[in-house]
């Protein structure tokens, strides 16, 4: 590959190509960038496969590690391919973008500003556009409804720095943008998978930052619930975040159930890993719905 064709370049050639049921396969070794496993029938699956069992869900949450080439090129397919069914109205969630955007992301998507001013204001991931870029400009081409679901940077930080009880003192118009108060920090199993996470370091500094996850979470949820609640037609939405926020249906997931129990939600977690290695079934069973293993983040690269 020659230095001028860039890695987006390829993405979008490989998005077209994984419309098709055929595997992926990488130049190199001849080996399929890509495995998806359907957990409950212990079987592998193919991209259509999975689109269409995912076609009566309300809520799909796509839990990626956010440097995961292959992981982007299977969101922009799985986005194409619930929208191509028709059923029912598409709409793209996605924890890259936070809830004071919403309306330039809104204006942006509606054609009225340029993509420079969606720069300027929008608060872009550093991989924005190799990664993202693509599912935005596909909902926009489309008339597919882009949710800003993350909570503001400001807020979360101010949680990290003085604990949940600080955010009691924001306007009313700031608290519009955040999960009602007070929220649920999902004590127990999530807790316990946090401070593993961490070490099994506690203390304030700790708590505090459990419950900035749990802000990031609870907002997620509540906005993906609102919205949902908000539109009298059928939607269905398919929520990106990084696979902490939903694997085991912890996190947003769990949050979105408290919220609203009567969706029916399904989360995939994705995560590069070895070729050929045999599914761990017994571990993958309380992970999520389905499992995609894909190879090293700079396979595409």
């Amino acid at each position: 590959m020659s230095r001028q064709f860039k890695t987006h370049d390829m993405k979008y050639i490989l998005s077209l190509i994984l419309i098709s049921p055929a595997l992926l396969f990488a130049q190199e070794d001849n080996l399929p960038l890509y495995t998806i496993y359907a957990v409950e029938q212990k079987t592998e699956i193919s991209i259509d496969e999975l689109i269409r069992n995912l076609e009566q869900k309300d809520v799909i949450f796509f839990g990626e590690e956010h440097n995961d080439s292959v992981a982007h090129v299977l969101e922009l397919t799985l986005l194409k391919g619930l929208h191509n069914l028709k059923k029912r109205k598409t709409i793209l969630s996605m924890e890259m973008f936070q809830s004071d955007v919403q309306l330039a992301l809104d204006e942006y998507t509606n054609g009225l500003i340029s993509e420079s001013n969606l720069e300027k204001d929008g608060k872009l991931w550093k991989n924005y556009k190799e990664d993202y870029r693509p599912l935005v400009e596909y909902a926009r081409e489309n008339r597919i409804y882009v949710l800003a679901a993350n909570a503001p940077s400001r807020y979360t930080n101010l949680v990290t720095r003085r604990g949940l009880e600080s955010l009691n003192g924001l306007s009313k118009a700031a608290k519009s943008l955040l999960a009602p108060l007070p929220i649920d920090t999902l004590t127990g199993a999530y807790y316990e998978k946090f401070t593993g996470l961490m070490g099994g370091h506690g203390g304030m500094g700790a708590l505090n930052l459990y419950q900035t996850q749990n802000l990031w979470d609870a907002t997620m949820a509540w906005r993906i619930s609102r919205l949902l609640k908000k539109k009298r037609k059928k939607k269905q939405v398919l929520h990106l975040n990084g696979r902490f926020h939903s694997d085991e249906k912890l996190g947003a997931y769990a949050q979105l159930v408290g919220y609203s129990p009567k969706l029916s939600c399904m989360n995939i977690s994705v995560f590069s890993g070895a070729a050929g290695t045999a599914p761990d079934w017994n571990e993958w069973q309380r992970l999520a719905d389905y499992i995609i293993v894909t190879r090293p983040g700079d396979a595409l690269k």
